[in-house]
């Protein structure tokens, strides 16, 4: 599927004013400006993020309420409850906040919900125990929907502290002691986007009067595992943490480098991204996350290793299970079963789908189409489903039209999770279709991509790389910068290598690059039918076998227009 080249406008004032007062590239200045930044001072935090950049954890709402309950409780020696979420950014949340408090003397367990018997949230288990244990309660990276759970621990006597990132509903909060979270409307934090982890530090922060430097191999896992966006405090917290993940001193991290094959790289986003963040996710994905849990929170490299063997194990099966539901997924779209002409949105329903899944495979296909997707697994006619979207759809929005043939829904923008009646699945489908086509135009499911610079062959050297890897770590907000070249030609026919991947040599004419498609071996025959084609494309360097040479990683190719330069 061809995408739609947006090619972002620079400010040439702007970024003259960067040259001349940081001494930086001109190409270096555009893609700052690119990214929204415009003065110098705020150019020299984004390419220099350090430590001392982090803002006052006591400026988060009811912070200092929070500190003295802890203190409180540790004070007197009364048991802590920490009641957590089952992905990656939830239980390195309660990692954190345990290493903690057991440094200072404090008497914690944590409890996590089962993903299939539980739900999201805090659990009923969670709120016996408490009760049971007269203990004070804090919720991570959950609670600020948990209103029946937080007033029934209030009704017995039990404090609840709220640490959480998510956005409350319609602006109703649980009745609960304290509650930190930046995306209150009464928040006057400094950055609205931290990972639920990253609420953990602010609290651990300010009870401890420390930055807590050594911890941040955690906190940025699970800040880049939770894709929020790599700006800010979470870019500090990103790229201060990769730096510490490479010799991390967390035997549980270890182990899981160690089991996982990138023992001895350096560790990156993209690791995080597919590799190590799958790994945890795995056990809560097939239900339980007491592994990953116990694996982050051991001392013992062997304990460790055993644990982190397990969610290898649990990962294969995860694969296993996804690959068969998105075979059968695809192979019900292509039959027909989508009426892709007036069928905006994907709606699958299936018999004891692993829900675990499904909202991987809810992203896949996604992507694969370009539409937003929800897909539904269904048990004694009930069914949970995953929803995810695309750029110009607000899922939310458009699930709140359909609220009449829902039993429950909630989310955000991009993504969101649904209880469906199996009766009241066709009407359902009808009902958010017909909001898809008053919220979409045709050309809204076209896929887009933002070029920052159209270059030549020749401007492309390591210099480039070295001024494109100081806006590193990218991701979510940030992405790695995408230029494009026009009038190439190939040089020698197209390769197919492993998993898919295109490998080619093309050349304008005078210079000549090696180039790599992901995934794109299906359009070799498309491509060696062209010409003469305008390629997007990142800039990073192939260093296998210890080479150091510069190639194109190819985003999107189309036949030649004319150039703008």
């Amino acid at each position: 599927m061809h995408k739609n080249w947006i090619f972002r406008k620079g400010d040439s004032r702007i970024q003259e004013h960067l040259v001349k007062e940081l001494k930086i590239s001109a190409l270096l200045a555009r893609l700052l400006v690119n990214r929204g930044i415009k003065q110098p001072r705020d150019a020299l935090k984004f390419l220099k993020p350090g430590i001392s950049d982090l803002l006052d954890p006591l400026d988060l709402p009811d912070m200092e309420k929070a500190v003295k309950r802890v203190r409180k409780a540790l004070k007197d020696k009364q048991p802590i409850l920490i009641c957590g979420d089952y992905d990656v950014d939830g239980i390195t949340g309660c990692v954190l906040l345990h290493k903690v408090l057991g440094r200072m003397g404090g008497l914690a367990d944590i409890h996590l919900p089962h993903r299939i018997k539980d739900g999201y949230g805090i659990s009923r288990d969670a709120v016996k125990i408490a009760v049971k244990k007269k203990a004070l309660a804090i919720s991570v990276d959950c609670g600020i929907s948990d209103f029946e759970e937080v007033d029934e621990l209030r009704k017995s006597g039990i404090d609840t502290i709220i640490i959480d990132h998510h956005t409350p509903h319609n602006g109703r909060l649980p009745t609960a002691f304290a509650i930190i979270n930046p995306k209150l409307e009464t928040s006057s934090y400094g950055f609205k986007d931290l990972a639920g982890v990253g609420v953990v530090l602010k609290v651990a922060q300010a009870l401890t009067a420390d930055t807590l430097e050594a911890d941040l191999d955690i906190v940025a896992l699970g800040t880049v595992a939770d894709v929020v966006p790599l700006l800010g405090e979470n870019r500090i917290i990103v790229k201060e943490g990769l730096a510490r993940l490479n010799a991390t001193r967390h035997n549980g991290l270890k182990a899981l480098i160690d089991v996982s094959g990138i023992k001895g790289k350096e560790i990156s986003v993209g690791y995080i991204s597919y590799i190590l963040g799958p790994r945890i996710n795995a056990g809560g994905r097939m239900g339980d996350a007491g592994a990953p849990l116990k694996l982050l929170l051991s001392d013992d490299y062997d304990e460790a290793k055993l644990l982190a063997n397990s969610l290898n194990t649990h990962n294969r099966n995860r694969q296993n299970i996804e690959e068969k539901i998105m075979n059968e997924a695809v192979s019900r779209i292509e039959s027909g079963e989508m009426d892709f002409k007036n069928h905006y949105v994907i709606v699958l329903g299936g018999d004891s789908w692993h829900r675990g899944v499904l909202g991987i495979i809810a992203s896949k296909i996604a992507d694969r189409y370009y539409r937003p997707v929800i897909i539904i697994s269904f048990e004694d006619g009930v069914g949970k489903g995953s929803c995810r979207s695309i750029r110009s759809f607000h899922i939310l929005e458009a699930l709140s039209r359909c609220r009449k043939h829902l039993q429950d829904f909630g989310g955000h923008k991009c993504a969101a999770g649904i209880t469906v009646l199996e009766r009241d699945l066709d009407n359902f489908r009808e009902s958010v279709n017909a909001a898809a086509r008053d919220m979409l135009k045709p050309s809204d499911l076209i896929p887009s991509i933002e070029i920052d610079a159209e270059v030549r062959l020749a401007d492309l050297n390591h210099g480039l790389l070295d001024s494109i890897n100081e806006l590193s770590p990218f991701g979510c907000d940030n992405p790695e910068p995408l230029f494009s070249t026009r009038n190439l030609s190939l040089k020698g026919l197209p390769q197919v290598m492993g998993r898919g991947t295109l490998k080619m040599w093309v050349t304008d004419g005078n210079t000549t690059y090696q180039a790599v498609g992901f995934a794109m071996a299906s359009l070799k025959d498309y491509i060696s039918s062209l010409s003469s084609f305008d390629a997007a494309f990142k800039v990073s360097a192939d260093t296998w076998e210890g080479r150091n040479d510069l190639q194109l990683e190819i985003e999107d190719i189309r036949p030649s227009e004319p150039s703008l330069l």
